[in-house]
């Protein structure tokens, strides 16, 4: 039986793309449960509302860390041909894609597999996944302010928490998106476009 809070929405893949400057009280109430004190979380974020956190993965979620620009390439793949993706934050040039408890530990034996399969192939389609970094128990991660981050341009969301249960992407969607992204990578290598600013998606206002 599947767990509702990792169905994504049926609108999902839908959502308008622009800033986003905050999360919902919500969303800042599922970011502080992750902490073993939620409620002194929220009361630090109340007296300093732009101040980034540092908290602890493992239970209500993990962190897939990402280089910024391969990241943004996942990300468009999850909202333009995938179900989409849980919120999603920048922090000093990496792209942290928030993912389901345990996606840590499963994710970089799903890339091995894959970096070795794709050896096997040797079609050319593919090309090499840039070290992604699983921050599941025992880690920790610094996520953007609620309110947003004064030096936004260090730490911003890009998808912000809405809800006390969000989708989160597990390990074989996150893989998916890493193969699409790594393959667009080679069709770019090929053409030499001009590589495209960063999109922000915003699922707070879908409804």
């Amino acid at each position: 039986m599947s767990d509702a809070r990792n169905e994504p929405s049926p609108d999902r893949a839908s959502a308008s793309r622009f800033e986003v400057s905050h999360v919902t009280s919500d969303g800042a109430a599922w970011l502080a449960s992750a902490g073993t004190y939620p409620r002194i979380v929220l009361a630090l974020w109340e007296q300093r509302p732009h101040a980034p956190m540092v908290l602890p993965c493992g239970s209500a979620f993990d962190v897939v860390s990402a280089p910024a620009i391969f990241g943004r390439r996942m990300l468009d793949r999850m909202w333009g041909e995938g179900p989409g993706s849980g919120p999603v934050a920048e922090f000093r040039g990496r792209m942290l894609l928030f993912a389901a408890p345990g996606t840590a530990q499963r994710l970089p034996t799903l890339l091995e597999w894959e970096e070795w399969s794709a050896r096997g192939r040797r079609d050319g389609r593919t090309g090499a996944v840039p070290p992604l970094l699983c921050h599941g128990t025992g880690d920790t991660v610094t996520v953007p302010a609620p309110a947003g981050s004064a030096s936004r341009h260090e730490c911003r969301w890009l998808v912000a928490p809405d809800t006390r249960l969000p989708w989160l992407p597990g390990p074989e969607i996150l893989l998916w998106a890493a193969v699409r992204a790594a393959r667009a990578a080679v069709r770019i290598s090929i053409s030499h476009p001009a590589d495209q600013g960063a999109k922000v998606y915003d699922v707070s206002r879908r409804r």
